[in-house]
């Protein structure tokens, strides 16, 4: 991880849920996000100004908060040229630096503005990005890239601005990375000891450790099935 001095909020990004055509139906969407001024406050389950579409599948308290590295944009400027990337493409709130996927642990708290936050699960990519981007292949170059970004819940509320440094406050004894996690749901399916590992931090949302406890018993039954 680069040194406390390196990782800080670059911008907060807000928008409320808008209706967008999509071959022929209305899709109602809150990843269109831009830019804001000054401090913004950090409340429990979102940021001020900021508003989820789909509570089912986005917001509530493990997906409070959206950060995305600007670090990525490079490779995504690259892969798009023909493409503007402002920041808060990827509908996240918060486009930050010096913080990686694989550097950053699930259950590790960090001071972000005035505000405590605990770094949950990453994102997965849904139809909405591709809504964004204008190209339905985004979402599993998303997913392939590793490039996933990560949620936070909100421990204690605060305010957050532009150019505030991220600090780090306590790291999970657990050493799970949110590139772990992507890994194991993307391409590594029979890491026994790593899905043990996985089910054991408290701090992952329930579903995802309910995904993984089942797929963990479903890969020891045909293993002693097989023996």
């Amino acid at each position: 991880m680069n040194s406390a001095s390196k990782m800080r909020v670059i911008s907060v990004n807000v928008g409320q849920p808008r209706k967008v055509l999509v071959n022929g139906e209305i899709v109602e969407t809150g990843i269109y996000k831009a830019p804001v001024e000054g401090r913004v406050a950090i409340r429990r389950l979102n940021i001020d100004g900021d508003r989820q579409a789909d509570l089912t599948v986005h917001g509530g308290w493990d997906k409070a908060i959206y950060a995305y590295p600007i670090e990525h944009y490079e490779y995504w400027q690259e892969q798009f040229p023909e493409m503007d990337l402002p920041w808060g493409m990827f509908g996240e709130n918060l486009s930050i630096t010096g913080l990686f996927e694989d550097a950053v642990h699930i259950g590790d708290h960090f001071q972000v503005g005035t505000a405590r936050l605990m770094v949950t699960q990453p994102r997965l990519p849904c139809y909405k990005l591709g809504i964004k981007f204008e190209r339905e292949d985004i979402i599993k170059r998303f997913l392939v890239s590793g490039r996933t970004g990560f949620y936070f819940a909100v421990l204690e509320e605060g305010k957050v601005a532009a150019g505030d440094p991220i600090t780090l406050l306590h790291r999970d004894e657990h050493d799970i990375t949110i590139a772990d996690i992507v890994r194991l749901y993307r391409e590594d399916k029979y890491n026994v000891e790593l899905m043990r590992r996985v089910v054991a931090v408290d701090a992952l949302p329930e579903e995802w450790r309910e995904y993984f406890q089942e797929r963990l018993e479903r890969v020891t039954s045909a293993h002693q099935g097989n023996a």
